[in-house]
């Protein structure tokens, strides 16, 4: 498994990685320490239409725009996990999963969108494949939504319409009904940031609204107050008889700085991507932050606007969304460099977010990326933002609900050995130094479709041929190695897989 070459590039890395402080031969998690692995419906499930499922926004895209996703892919078969679940399961006890993180479709689920008609067949989907894993004790951690928005929803203003908080807490409240004596960790909202700022303030994912520096920031509102009120019915309603968990999954990306004159610059990246999300939870009084309502209200002004673009959280609205998270879920891939000086005024359209941020990005040319350019392997850049959350909130509980890194098509992955083995060794580092991180969730289990880059960009520990009607799945030399990790629960540098054929250990 091209172990020469897999050892030179992990000792490379490792050479330009200051987080990377303990590399024994051998490192041990915490004895409660958990490991999962990830997806999410539509880029899985395939069966778009399949037994009373309606259409969704990615579907909507999909196909009124056909080439809207790379090489005109869809999602419409996918893995066809929808068919295949007892595979998946399989795969699930392969690798010896703690936990196994997916999605539910909105429109399999509640074809109008509302809780008027329950679609059977969807609800039975999901009961397979929850009681296949329980079959298994291998744990669901669900998410309720994970971008598949019902398409009828859209029409009416989906996440720029305040009445969303009622439709999401609707569909959250049926999904407590339907599988919570089965599931106990429940995951509110997927990537807010992605929601709202590629999807409404631009054209990267569905529904592509482009519309900047508005409708990215009513969505932001909106989805913090659907989340808070979920948080809430579940806990005063479900919690009790029911005894799980319930938080939401934050994209946070680290924005670092290289020369000192850009920290402030690199502060406010950080607030305006993701601790815009996360402030208003888990900081001590709530609300935006200030940096984004200071600069995001001062813009607005300038621009003619009679008021600040960004809207107010009421002292209510404050509350109601302060604490409202068991836990930290995080999704982190990249690091990023910042800077902010005269070259980037009038750089970004007005307004925008970009805009009102005016800060620059870029990452250094030595860094090692992927199939995904920007998922450069940096993980000093983890390292520092588990510390910062820590620092910022208090310390948390953080469950690492997405990393991972993008390759080509077929099995050759070594370029993913190094980058999830560097950043669990950066957690480790973290944990070491104080971090309460308690799980660890590999993106993803196995290839699937990456949204408007189709099937170019690979995650998964196991490779799907999509070209074949089986769909089959097989284990890449990462899907090894993190088995590896999650049997013996220590990272060990020098492992290498003496086999390329997968089995099934005894107790899974």
């Amino acid at each position: 498994m091209r172990s020469q070459h897999f050892l030179l590039l992990l000792y490379t890395v490792l050479s330009e990685c200051e987080s990377a402080k303990t590399q024994n031969s051998k490192r041990k998690f915490p004895n409660d320490f958990r490991f999962g692995a990830a997806t999410a419906a539509y880029q899985i499930e395939g069966g778009w239409n399949a037994d009373g499922k309606t259409e969704s926004i990615w579907d909507h895209v999909a196909h009124t725009k056909p080439c809207a996703i790379k090489n005109c892919s869809n999602g419409d078969v996918a893995a066809d996990s929808y068919h295949l679940y007892k595979r998946d399961v399989e795969i699930m006890r392969e690798l010896g999963l703690d936990y196994y993180r997916f999605s539910l479709s909105w429109p399999r689920i509640l074809p109008t969108g509302f809780p008027d008609k329950i679609n059977e067949a969807g609800v039975q989907y999901y009961n397979n494949l929850i009681d296949e894993m329980l079959k298994y004790n291998i744990e669901p951690v669900v998410t309720i939504y994970h971008w598949d928005l019902p398409q009828k929803l859209q029409e009416m203003g989906g996440w720029t319409n305040p009445y969303i908080i009622d439709w999401y807490t609707d569909y959250a409240r049926v999904a407590f009904e339907l599988f919570g004596e089965k599931v106990k960790n429940w995951i509110t909202v997927n990537e807010p940031e992605q929601i709202c700022y590629f999807g409404y303030g631009n054209n990267l994912h569905a529904p592509r609204l482009n519309i900047k520096g508005v409708a990215d920031y009513l969505c932001a509102k909106n989805i913090l107050l659907a989340h808070a009120k979920a948080y809430h019915v579940y806990d005063e309603e479900y919690r009790p008889n029911q005894g799980g968990t319930i938080f939401i999954s934050l994209s946070a990306q680290y924005y670092d700085y290289e020369f000192k004159e850009y920290k402030d610059a690199a502060e406010d990246a950080n607030d305006f991507t993701w601790a815009i999300y996360s402030h208003p939870i888990f900081s001590k009084y709530g609300d935006f932050p200030s940096s984004v309502k200071e600069r995001v209200k001062a813009k607005s002004i300038q621009q003619g606007f009679p008021r600040s673009r960004l809207p107010e959280l009421t002292p209510t609205e404050i509350e109601t969304i302060r604490g409202s998270s068991d836990y930290f879920g995080l999704n982190h891939y990249f690091t990023l460099y910042v800077y902010r000086n005269e070259s980037v005024k009038g750089l970004y359209p007005s307004p925008s977010k970009n805009d009102d941020l005016e800060a620059a990005i870029y990452q250094k040319e030595e860094w090692k990326g992927g199939q995904m350019n920007i998922n450069k392997i940096v993980p000093s850049g983890f390292y520092k933002l588990l510390t910062k959350i820590k620092n910022d909130y208090n310390n948390p509980p953080v469950i690492i609900t997405e990393n991972g890194f993008a390759t080509k098509r077929g099995l050759d992955d070594d370029d993913r050995v190094t980058y999830i083995t560097l950043y669990i060794n950066a957690m480790l580092d973290a944990i070491d130094d104080g971090s309460d991180i308690r799980s660890y969730t590999v993106w993803s289990m196995m290839d699937s479709l990456e949204w408007l880059e189709g099937f170019s960009e690979r995650y998964g520990l196991y490779e799907v041929d999509f070209e074949s009607p089986e769909r089959t799945r097989t284990p890449r030399k990462s899907a090894f190695v993190y088995k590896q990790i999650v049997r013996t629960r220590e990272l060990d540098w020098h492992y290498e897989p003496e086999t390329d054929v997968m089995t099934i250990d005894e107790g899974h």
